[in-house]
């Protein structure tokens, strides 16, 4: 992992996975769809509505691990001054406010023939609402500085104190009276949700997490790339002929 916090050695690398994960990506989104939306069965007591949790559960899933692997890479770049830990941690914060964006809708849409209302203020909603104004407020404050390394050093930390939020999204139907259902699938004693869609879930929990790389490694070899343009742009700059006033 130290070895890929050079630049170069991390261009290469992600060049030469990047075709196996987008294939991973279509393979296990493709089966996943396939197999939650047609084979899978309808749930005995929320029917047909339940197949909007094989995009509803893994999207939270995702906004949840993106921001964790958004707050490692923060703590990575204050304290060993990587600069590809922030490259990492730009990248991924639009793309984890997108998925946080769908769980809300989705959430959402699953919420009203379930439980009647399109939306309740209780702990787990109103954490993950939380969730996706921290990512709004992290991309915000990577452009509210004019120095790069302001705008980094200060979402950076955001992106920390942030993380608290994280486990109480986790464990808010644990500690609190609400709505949402507990977990069926992480659980100290083992997922209780049947293996018919159990599978198609766990499919497109994959597929989310491969596209998320997908997108990731575009992102960051993109950025890297516009870096290094913005450094030779600076060296020319600086090479250039001076004219001396007389």
């Amino acid at each position: 992992m130290f070895e890929l916090a050079n630049p170069n050695r991390f261009q290469k690398f992600a060049k030469r996975i990047l075709p196996w994960v987008a294939g991973i990506a279509v393979a296990a989104m493709g089966a996943g769809l396939v197999i939650g939306l047609f084979l899978a069965p309808p749930d005995y007591q929320q029917g047909e509505s339940v197949r909007i949790m094989y995009v509803h559960v893994p999207s939270a899933w995702m906004a949840l691990g993106i921001y964790t692997a958004i707050a490692v890479a923060s703590g990575c770049f204050l304290i060993w001054k990587y600069p590809l830990a922030d490259v990492l941690a730009r990248a991924a914060a639009p793309i984890g406010a997108g998925f946080t964006l769908i769980t809300l809708v989705t959430g959402s849409l699953w919420g009203k023939p379930t439980w009647g209302t399109w939306w309740v203020w209780d702990a787990r909603l109103t954490s993950v609402l939380i969730l996706f104004f921290l990512y709004l407020g992290y991309i915000a404050l990577r452009n509210a500085f004019e120095d790069p390394t302001r705008s980094a050093k200060a979402a950076a930390v955001l992106a920390l104190v942030g993380f608290v939020n994280v486990p109480i999204i986790k464990w808010s139907v644990d500690w609190w009276h609400t709505l949402h259902q507990p977990a069926s699938v992480v659980r100290f004693d083992g997922p209780t949700i049947h293996a018919s869609m159990l599978i198609p879930l766990l499919l497109m929990a994959t597929g989310f997490a491969a596209f998320f790389t997908v997108l990731l490694l575009i992102r960051v070899r993109s950025a890297l790339v516009a870096r290094k343009i913005r450094a030779l742009r600076l060296v020319q700059a600086g090479a250039g002929p001076h004219i001396d006033e007389a």
